[in-house]
């Protein structure tokens, strides 16, 4: 155990966490994301005991996000007609209010095929076992400066 460093944070993914450099990406998925499919070229950890925002939280203690992207932050967009709400980005933002000056502003939409298509090219795919729906969130890393 280290100190400091949350508890939910696994030595398998702190590793893939600090392994990861400056603009690589790392999607938390739900439940229902194909992660490995989608992660035949990335790392697939699987966290299914947890849920995105506790992940997301843990994660963001220790990961900055890149400041040189104007969304280093993207969520799947909800299909055209699909009728689903997503409270649970109102959580994610409430979340990375806390870890970034920026706010909401880092936050973007990706459309869900475009989604998929960037998370086949994301350097690791954390699988929780979130039930809520479009509830995946890709991070691209940024630079550590302290």
């Amino acid at each position: 155990m280290l100190k400091g460093i949350p508890k939910i944070l696994s030595p398998e993914l702190l590793k893939v966490l600090a392994e990861m450099g400056h603009s690589d990406r790392l999607v938390i998925s739900d439940g229902n994301f194909p992660a490995e499919s989608m992660g035949k070229d990335a790392i697939v950890i699987r966290c299914d005991g947890h849920g995105v925002p506790e992940i997301l939280d843990a994660i963001l203690q220790v990961f900055p996000l890149d400041s040189y992207v104007e969304h280093p932050v993207n969520l799947m967009e909800v299909m055209p007609g699909d009728t689903v709400e997503t409270p649970i980005w109102d959580t994610y933002k409430e979340i990375i209010r806390k870890y970034d000056d920026r706010g909401d502003a880092v936050v973007g939409n990706i459309e869900r095929f475009a989604f998929y298509d960037e998370a086949k090219t994301a350097y690791a795919i954390i699988a929780t076992g979130e039930s809520a729906l479009y509830a995946n969130v890709m991070l691209q890393k940024g630079v550590v400066t302290d």
